[in-house]
């Protein structure tokens, strides 16, 4: 009886000791864990640029089907102070469920679907912050609890650790209702970290997806051309009626 008694005692003092260090981690502390490293030109552990190798799934709520999807992602950040609206260069290419490429320059955006032969080419307006839009959602990083109203998600934290954060618009977005955002550990205690280690959007029709990033590599320079796109010969170009003069 004793024994149990004993052991008992010790089980309810590791929960509390586990508990204790959970609540040590303050929300604020992990929003600015994720923030930080896309914040203003000059400030340390800032991320400039990254590549990594990317997982999807998609759930059309209206069907109950499931997509996978993988590929490649690059984003460039470029240098901004205060005063400027940030801008991200950014490509996305597609291996599966078939071949993609999203590209932007930060002013135009290109999605090439090589099997139908057309590219869908629109512009950017970079004088109007559209955080609840996710082809712009790249720009907010640095300050997102300017845009979206954050709490913890449920659970706070995954199997490993990883802190999870829900964000909604502050404004309503046709495109996100909620966005979960998955902040790696390592980043609270090492400021060169890449934070986001995925993201599950949900927008208002209840469809759902969820972006892993995987061999996530940092700072490599990555060049302009990059972020470029070319319209091949004999591709069919489809703009947006809704912009004019383009």
């Amino acid at each position: 009886m004793k024994r149990t008694l004993a052991l008992f005692v010790t089980l309810m003092l590791i929960a509390a000791s586990a508990a204790a260090q959970d609540g040590a981690v303050s929300l604020e502390r992990v929003i600015q864990a994720l923030e930080a490293p896309f914040g203003q030109k000059g400030k340390p552990g800032r991320i400039a640029d990254f590549q990594a190798d990317f997982r999807q799934e998609s759930r059309l709520a209206s069907l109950d089907r499931m997509q996978r999807g993988r590929g490649t992602v690059a984003v460039r950040f470029e240098p901004h102070s205060a005063s400027q609206a940030p801008m991200a260069k950014f490509r996305w290419d597609y291996e599966l469920p078939a071949r993609q490429e999203i590209i932007s320059d930060g002013r135009t955006l290109w999605v090439y679907l090589p099997e139908n032969r057309q590219v869908i080419e629109s512009k950017l307006d970079l004088s109007e912050t559209r955080p609840e839009d996710p082809v712009t959602f790249l720009t907010g990083l640095g300050n997102l609890s300017r845009d979206f109203h954050i709490e913890w998600a449920t659970p706070r934290q995954d199997r490993e650790g990883n802190w999870a954060l829900e964000l909604r618009p502050r404004r309503p977005s046709p495109l996100i209702d909620t966005l979960v955002v998955t902040v790696r550990k390592e980043a609270l205690s090492d400021a060169a970290a890449f934070p986001i280690r995925s993201t599950l959007l949900t927008d208002p029709a209840g469809n759902e997806t969820f972006i892993e990033f995987v061999d996530v590599r940092t700072n490599r320079g990555l060049d302009e051309k990059l972020f470029l796109f070319t319209i091949p010969a004999g591709v069919e170009v489809i703009r947006p009626t809704d912009q004019p003069g383009f």
